[in-house]
């Protein structure tokens, strides 16, 4: 389905998804004459957060689909008269907005660097400009959970990984955040509506309320397993845990799939376990540990007995960095005319540079290792070369989307773009960016 078609009518319009003052810069560029300029914009970040060293690109599947419903409804368009936000020729522009223009970005699952163009944007300054709220409030959530997320992976060393945060975080931002952290690796999620509109496969059992309910541990043990079978997941640390793990293999058998310990000492009471369960025959039952865990104490639990983590609350909110600090900004314009050539624009800010000029990005290789960012500031576009591949991919061609995929293939490629990084990207403490930017010509 491209842009220009109809918006759906169960679907919800996203125009309104904006800041006040990109209608009011659409109606002053009207204005002035400006809002036909041929217009650049690019979301970058200016640093990782909290010293990490290497971020992921997510959202861009959100993104796109919030940008096929991006049009100004009736209703829209009456607040934003009422409102006395937009002059006549501004709510004229509204009316048929489109964007008509093209847009690149770095696949979803990629991993990315300070200065990286991920999104470049290129339209009419006005129908571009519109789209900075919209793009920076996708990919700034998405990206900072996707981030997290992989280093959760990296930590759990091939230990697979629940996503549970959709209770600490806003209803929506719930579905995100497990569709971010599917690509970064996670196995499943708790989330029924990520399942159902996304297809991130779902997972879950029980929690101490249903154990509560019931007259004691045994009987609510019994239940679970006669409605859900032998290989569910008996959460065991309500009461006692040792007498809670004797129940429930005396209630499943040495069958039993695995037992879930979401307070206390994890380390400790998972060796624990694991050696009751042993001694009780279970030798396959596995042992999944949840409770305010995050990439350090995942890290910490990697020598203990454990089958798998459920992480929520560090997941949801990024494990301090809730979000990806990206930037919208207009690197490069026309002249008066439309045919005029591309002219390299910047702020000079103190604290906020930004650098001029349509760019390009080329992950470089050295014997199959990243090495370098290579950022080729051009209005051409560049070949990857040898050793190096392009990172920018068409995801809107003159209004018409083209960069839809499978999540399946996000996911893959997340994989196998952290294992091209060197071998200290992985390291959770706090350093430098894996590989180097390089800016060619340097424009700075």
């Amino acid at each position: 389905m491209g842009i220009d078609q109809a918006t759906p009518e169960h679907a919800p319009g996203t125009a309104l998804l904006t800041d006040h003052y990109e209608l009011t810069m659409v109606r002053a560029a009207l204005r002035s004459g400006v809002a036909r300029r041929r217009a650049v914009f690019e979301v970058f970040a200016r640093h990782l957060p909290s010293g990490r060293r290497y971020g992921v690109v997510a959202g861009t599947g959100r993104l796109l689909d919030a940008l096929e419903q991006f049009r100004f409804g009736v209703a829209d368009l009456a607040f934003i008269e009422r409102a006395g936000i937009a002059d006549d020729a501004t709510l004229e522009f509204l009316q048929t907005y489109r964007f008509r223009g093209s847009i690149w970005g770095y696949a979803e699952g990629e991993c990315y660097f300070p200065g990286s163009p991920i999104l470049v944007v290129e339209g009419t300054f006005a129908e571009a400009v519109l789209l900075e709220t919209l793009a920076l409030s996708v990919l700034n959530h998405d990206c900072a959970i996707a981030s997290a997320a992989s280093r959760m992976v990296t930590a759990a060393g091939g230990r697979p990984l629940i996503e549970m945060g959709s209770r600490r975080t806003h209803e929506w931002a719930g579905v995100a955040a497990a569709r971010a952290a599917y690509i970064a690796g996670f196995t499943t999620t708790s989330n029924l509506r990520a399942g159902y509109q996304y297809g991130v496969p779902t997972s879950g059992t029980s929690a101490h309320a249903f154990t509560l309910v019931h007259d004691n541990e045994q009987q609510a043990f019994a239940a679970q397993l006669d409605a859900l079978g032998t290989d569910t997941t008996l959460l065991a640390d309500t009461y006692d845990v040792p007498a809670a793990i004797t129940a429930a293999v005396e209630a499943a058998g040495p069958g039993l799939g695995a037992v879930r310990i979401d307070s206390g000492d994890l380390a400790a009471v998972a060796n624990e376990v694991r050696a009751q369960l042993d001694g009780l025959g279970a030798v396959k039952t596995r042992i999944v540990l949840t409770g305010d865990l995050d990439e350090f104490s995942i890290a910490a639990l990697a020598a203990d007995p454990v089958d798998g983590y459920g992480v929520g609350t560090s997941l949801v909110t990024g494990s301090g960095a809730p979000t990806a600090a990206l930037v919208y900004k207009l690197v490069a314009r026309s002249g008066s005319g439309l045919a005029d050539p591309l002219l390299p624009v910047a702020k000079r800010s103190v604290g906020k540079p930004s650098r001029g000029g349509r760019k390009w990005a080329v992950r470089q290789l050295a014997a199959g290792t990243a090495v370098r960012e290579l950022i080729r500031v051009t209005d051409a576009e560049p070949e990857g070369g040898p050793g190096g591949r392009a990172l920018l991919r068409p995801l809107v061609r003159d209004g018409e989307i083209v960069g839809r995929e499978p999540l399946a293939d996000a996911r893959a490629r997340h994989r196998a773009s952290v294992a091209e990084l060197p071998g200290y990207a992985r390291q959770l403490s706090r350093g430098y960016p894996a590989i180097p930017t390089v800016f060619e010509p340097d424009t700075d």
